[in-house]
């Protein structure tokens, strides 16, 4: 076997075994930065969502809802009045829920608690929760955004 076929087959060799790692690692990095970076969503323009029948809420209690792209929170306080907030934290965007034992809000993600106005009470979140417009027609519960 002559010098610069072994020279090309080396080569040959080199580039497949160059080019089929650099695949390798874009199938696995690849998805992993998508799933790092997703693409920004456009906040659907919900106007008003059931979030269920009055019944279904006892007083001091609290349900997670959809609305639109986003959870909301729906409070039933133990003086039957209804509050409606997005449920997100202000803090790292987590989904907030309703401790009845405690009366608050909670983000688990770093124990930021609101008060069932909204308003953050300790923890790290830096701003209220966005309220949301509570109506109740015939003991159904409508939720919408607050104009």
């Amino acid at each position: 076997m002559s010098q610069s076929s072994r020279k090309g087959r080396r080569n040959f060799l080199n580039l497949f075994l160059g080019g089929s790692s650099l695949a390798f690692l874009a199938a696995i990095f690849y998805p992993a930065i998508k799933f790092l970076n997703p693409p920004e969503v456009e906040d659907s323009n919900t106007e008003a969502i059931s979030a269920g029948k009055v019944e279904d809420f006892k007083k001091g209690s609290g349900k997670v809802v959809k609305f639109g792209s986003k959870p909301a929170l729906v409070i039933r306080d133990d003086s039957s009045e209804f509050k409606a907030f997005l449920a997100v934290c202000t803090h790292l965007q987590c989904t907030v829920q309703y401790l009845p034992d405690e009366k608050v809000i909670w983000c688990a993600c770093h124990n930021g608690k609101y008060d069932l106005n909204g308003i953050n009470i300790s923890g790290p979140p830096p701003r209220p929760l966005t309220p949301l417009k509570v109506n109740i027609q015939q003991d159904e519960i409508f939720i919408s955004r607050e104009a």
